[in-house]
């Protein structure tokens, strides 16, 4: 059996297309048309239907798919067993986090932990876009989301508090608001994203009140959120963690602080596994012990094969 045309087979299943399997697999169309042809002719079944379109299986395409799919799991639960048992660290992550986390946090963090594990490579993709971490094949990924994918092993790293805020010389001009009603005579920089809801809905003590302010710019990017603030176009949002040294150097001023907005939150997800594979492990042990230096007190889900240190330690 060519377990590398079964493998094939499941993917262009799963992604629906020989050319998105293609490309999550790394090689051609071709190669994988190809491939799948052989399969065919080997056991002497059309696996697929062919259309102009989309694929889609026959009736033995999906009773075979129903087989190989189950297999191909235990056979990485398997790889993943044997990876947990051995004591050399070694192997690829793929990494996918958020522009502004990444430049802001990750480039220190991975670069020690690739001091420590000599043996281990990182990719690592800075990206806002909506990423499929299954079709993918991706080891971690890291968001700023209100909405975890359940079908993922996601722990929730710690909450980010956003604040409206906007330069001095902005409120100067333009009055300070002083109620959330009053942003709709403001001018504000809008954050588009694909996972956080990107209203702006503030609590009055008691109810969530939405306002939509008139918009000049808007972007996926809250590094330009943040400058353009700064530079004076309007209020923003900006989550505490990317604005906290602005606030402190007197570039932005909070606004309407007596008003909270809803919190996201920064989470780590990964495929589910029976298994945790030592590079996996070893990754998210060194990750906590970072966030322990700096947010031992915010941090909200911990895996359980991590030791806790003390407070003050």
């Amino acid at each position: 059996m060519d377990l590398n045309r079964v493998q094939m087979f499941a993917q262009v299943v799963e992604q629906g297309s020989f050319t998105k399997a293609a490309k999550v697999l790394g090689i051609t169309k071709a190669t994988v048309s190809r491939k799948i042809a052989e399969l065919e002719a080997d056991v002497g079944v059309q696996l697929l239907f062919r259309t102009t379109r989309a694929l889609k299986l026959t009736e033995a395409g999906a009773n075979y798919y129903n087989r190989v799919h189950h297999i191909l799991s235990e056979l990485q639960n398997a790889e993943d067993q044997l990876s947990a048992s051995q004591q050399t660290i070694a192997g690829h992550l793929k990494i996918i986090c958020p522009i502004e986390l990444g430049q802001l946090y990750f480039g220190r963090v991975l670069a020690k932990f690739l001091k420590a594990y000599p043996q281990i490579t990182i990719e690592a993709e800075l990206t806002n876009r909506k990423v499929d971490v299954i079709a993918e094949g991706v080891d971690f990924n890291f968001q700023i989301t209100e909405k975890p994918n359940e079908a993922l092993q996601t722990y929730t790293l710690m909450n980010t508090p956003k604040v409206l805020m906007a330069s001095p010389e902005y409120l100067n001009q333009h009055d300070t608001p002083q109620i959330p009603e009053d942003l709709s005579q403001h001018q504000c920089i809008r954050l588009s994203t694909p996972y956080v809801d990107n209203s702006w809905t503030l609590f009055n003590g008691e109810q969530w009140i939405t306002v939509e302010p008139k918009s000049r710019l808007e972007t996926n990017n809250i590094t330009l959120v943040r400058e353009a603030a700064i530079e004076g176009l309007g209020i923003a949002t900006v989550p505490i963690i990317i604005g906290s040294a602005a606030i402190e150097n007197g570039l932005l001023v909070p606004v309407l602080e007596d008003y909270p907005m809803k919190q996201s939150a920064v989470t780590m997800s990964m495929p589910q596994r029976i298994y945790l594979p030592r590079r996996y492990r070893v990754f998210i042990e060194f990750l906590y012990q970072s966030l322990f230096e700096n947010w031992q007190d915010q941090i909200i889900d911990i895996p359980d094969f991590i030791t806790v240190p003390a407070q003050g330690h």
